[in-house]
């Protein structure tokens, strides 16, 4: 590290010693901006990187609601408001029992550059709650997402911060939560994304994530003179990301050989089909049940309990989808040994630091979630768009916006990363340009 980001970093890291998953993302962009900061003394002399490792404002509150036997229940809601040089803060919700403020400050800091490369005008967030949906029943998951907003609504709206869903979070939880928005506030407005379609929602949304993450990997493949058809893909998870990565894989001609849950991982020896598909997404999104299900109706799955994806066959390409940390330097070293071209992360921060090394020293195409998995929150803000100008487009007209955004963000990464001397480094690439963007309006706003 030079002298300056080894300050800033080291300052940080003596501030918020026990926001490991933060220091991690915080590390990663810095290194990456060396480069930029030798070029650009401007930004050492705006102290932007002082200013864009803190957030400009973070909200913490208690929700409490009544489960359904009469009992008070309290969470701990949260909010933190990263960074609105470029637009309102946008960024999702999660409710999750390992929700944190230091896993929301990792989740914000990153949303800041990936909603960056979309080149929308959008600012950083990231929100949530320690409540767990899972085992609740509707009317528990109503009561506690009425008494989370009676507190955010104070702070959020169309032109301010404008969340989405996450983990935890779709379209029951997003529809209870705008409910208690528009009767608390008396206005009907886009400042929610991830609604239903008869209500302001977007077409393609759903599928924005996991769509967008392949059309990343396309481009990628395109560099290096390959393509997805007729490649094994292993993706890992088996929720929003993972289900739609496979449809979009499928319909290309791809083979999607593994998906996983937090108990194991599936190998499906034949393929995804269309029916195993749509046996998944009747499993996930409907009986919610676990991964395990589909060895136990299809003769060419089988099930590994407590086993990730990443060891259990050759794959060209890899999808990790599922969680933060998930895929390490002995998955990324099996990996690179069993003949893998090209990763492109679904989820957020998917690998650890040791094994984007193993990638970046070995020529693998690698492209981090910030940039890859950017195709959610970019169709957040073709969502607010439409709610903006009263319209709605047709799934073709999104899709197409969706593909160009990241046919854009692909270009932007790859030629700046060429700029900066280092041809094929999409975490350069994506941190520099993301940054750049963040950092010059922050100067021109002053110091504030």
């Amino acid at each position: 590290m030079s002298v300056y980001v080894k300050e800033v970093y080291d300052k940080l890291s003596k501030k918020y010693p026990w926001e490991k998953e933060f220091l991690q993302a915080v590390k990663e962009v810095l290194e990456s901006l060396e480069i930029l900061l030798e070029k650009e003394p401007k930004y050492q002399k705006y102290a932007i990187l002082e200013r864009i490792v803190e957030p400009e404002r973070t909200i913490i509150f208690r929700v409490p609601w009544l489960d359904d036997n009469g009992k008070v229940q309290v969470n701990i809601g949260y909010r933190v408001e990263f960074n609105s040089a470029i637009g309102p803060y946008k960024g999702g919700l999660r409710l999750h029992p390992t929700v944190n403020l230091g896993i929301l400050k990792f989740l914000g800091f990153e949303q800041i550059f990936k909603n960056s490369l979309t080149g929308l005008p959008m600012g950083g967030g990231k929100g949530g709650s320690d409540f767990d949906p899972k085992g609740k029943s509707d009317n528990e998951v109503m009561k506690f997402c009425q008494a989370f907003m009676n507190e955010l609504f104070r702070h959020i709206g169309a032109d301010t911060d404008v969340p989405a869903g996450d983990i935890g979070v779709g379209a029951r939880e997003i529809g209870y939560l705008f409910g208690q928005y528009k009767k608390l506030k008396n206005e009907f407005t886009g400042v929610l994304t991830g609604k239903g379609l008869n209500w302001g929602g977007s077409l393609v949304r759903p599928e924005a994530t996991g769509f967008g993450v392949v059309y990343f990997a396309e481009e990628m493949l395109k560099i290096i003179k390959k393509g997805i058809e007729g490649s094994r893909v292993a993706i890992s998870g088996s929720g929003n990301v993972a289900q739609y990565a496979a449809q979009k894989i499928i319909n290309l001609g791809g083979k999607v050989m593994t998906l996983s849950d937090s108990n194991g991982s599936v190998l499906i020896k034949n393929g995804l089909d269309q029916e195993k598909w749509e046996f998944l997404m009747d499993l996930k999104n409907v009986k919610r049940g676990r991964i395990k299900e589909m060895a136990d109706k299809f003769k060419d799955v089988e099930y590994y309990e407590g086993q990730k994806p990443w060891k259990l066959g050759k794959f060209e390409i890899a999808l990790p989808c599922a969680t933060q940390n998930e895929l390490d330097e002995s998955d990324a070293k099996e990996l690179v040994k069993n003949g893998c071209l090209c990763v492109a992360e679904g989820a957020n921060m998917p690998s650890t630091p040791e094994a984007v090394n193993v990638f970046l020293a070995n020529k693998i195409s690698y492209a981090p979630g910030k940039a890859s998995n950017a195709g959610g929150v970019a169709t957040s803000g073709l969502e607010m768009s439409q709610n903006s100008i009263r319209l709605s487009w047709t799934r073709e007209e999104v899709d197409q916006k969706l593909h160009n955004i990241m046919i854009n963000i692909h270009r932007t990464c790859y030629e700046t990363a060429k700029e900066y001397k280092t041809p094929g480094n999409y975490v350069n690439g994506a941190n520099i340009a993301g940054f750049k963007k963040v950092a010059d309006a922050m100067i021109d706003q002053g110091i504030i």
